[in-house]
């Protein structure tokens, strides 16, 4: 048997620039390692406590496939609250993270060679769940002169009679970027006057460190689907827990799918995350503050450094530095950089061929003063 016996589409693996990257990581000693978006911070005891104890109390089996009722309700209460949003219970589901929400949702909306649009730079797994979902994947470029905004003249030239849906992120992974209400607004016109989905990842609406974040749903709520996480407001990547807001006949369709997959999302993660939104008046400030610091000294940093530039960040928990002046392209750089000074960051090429090899992506996952340690090294470096 070898590997010619898998699926064709699986024998003539395309380039993967973040597995070649994490290879030559693996080979450097005393790595800095700003690559991924995994906080270094630790669940904050009160939520594991609560956790622990609804465990102890028996919350160990199955919940209901689209969450136990508690949960449901719970996120139901958090979007009435914190956005004036009434969502039913029967539109929303708990996910083993928000890219299980997408993974159900693209499979539910999907015949082949359906058209979603992805705005570039853009977090790489929506192309490949795209793909996998049997859909084309149309990207339209953003571009930091404008802020990253998407340019809804470009939108629209992108419109085709086989749009589906549009894929939006924001506060955005990788750029920072917060698209204005302006622009959620113009998006959301589109979306009801040309009848395609808005598939709207909301997973860092905490980090949106200057505005009042503002959901896409309040101006498309018959055409969006909303993918939320705590893994980075409430530093629980691990628990792999989410969940999406859709319309009802959506979910519907989600619950045939999920149901041959994961079943249900884990019950101590739902606990977990029942008592996070209970008490997240008290809980996110903590972590929002903290990578706010550290984007804010980037920000310091970088603009003492000749051969780099950063927009400045909005949101998320990343700097997409513009490496433009160096006379390199991103894959070059991350090695040079990892090679001379030990800090891995990530290519921008891996967030779009079009708009991202001028950058590279910065996760501020580390303590400031690690940060420091790595851009002393950085700003001594020669191009």
């Amino acid at each position: 048997m070898d590997i010619s016996t898998i699926s064709k589409k699986h024998q003539h693996p395309a380039e993967n620039i973040l597995m070649d990257i994490a290879t030559l990581a693996k080979q450097v000693p005393n790595l800095l390692d700003l690559s991924i978006g995994d906080p270094d911070l630790i669940t904050d005891e009160r939520i594991i406590d609560a956790a622990f104890a609804d465990v102890k109390n028996g919350h160990t089996k199955y919940t209901a496939s689209g969450g136990s009722q508690e949960f449901i309700d719970t996120v139901a209460d958090f979007y009435r609250k914190q956005y004036g949003l009434a969502f039913k219970p029967a539109q929303i589901r708990a996910t083993v993270g928000a890219l299980h929400g997408m993974y159900l949702t693209l499979q539910v909306i999907l015949d082949p060679d359906d058209e979603v649009i992805i705005h570039e730079p853009y977090f790489s797994p929506y192309k490949d769940q795209v793909l996998l979902a049997g859909g084309n994947p149309i990207f339209i470029p953003t571009y930091e002169e404008d802020g990253f905004q998407i340019d809804i003249d470009i939108l629209k030239a992108a419109i085709t009679d086989k749009t589906k849906a549009i894929i939006i992120n924001s506060p955005n992974n990788p750029t920072g970027a917060v698209f204005s209400p302006e622009t959620f607004k113009a998006i959301a016109d589109l979306a009801i006057e040309k009848e395609f989905y808005i598939l709207s990842d909301e997973v860092y609406e905490a980090f949106c460190f200057y505005d009042n974040f503002v959901p896409m749903a309040t101006f498309a709520p018959e055409n969006t689907i909303t993918f939320s996480s705590f893994s980075k407001t409430f530093a629980m990547t691990g628990w792999r827990i989410g969940y999406m807001v859709a319309p009802e006949y959506i979910n519907d369709a989600a619950k045939l799918i999920n149901e041959s997959i994961t079943y249900s999302a884990p019950s101590p993660s739902q606990q977990a995350g029942i008592y996070a939104l209970n008490h997240s008046d008290s809980l996110v400030p903590n972590v929002v503050s903290v990578f706010k610091e550290r984007l804010e000294y980037l920000e310091q940093r970088i603009a003492t450094i000749p051969f780099l530039s950063l927009h400045p960040v909005k949101g998320s928990i990343y700097a997409f530095i513009n490496i433009s002046k160096t006379g390199m392209t991103s894959v070059p750089f991350v090695e040079k950089v990892l090679k001379e000074t030990n800090v891995l960051m990530i290519p921008g090429k891996a967030f779009g061929e079009t708009t991202g090899d001028n950058y590279v992506r910065l996760a501020a996952t580390q303590d400031i003063t690690i940060l420091e340690y790595a851009f002393d090294r950085i700003e001594k470096m020669h191009f």
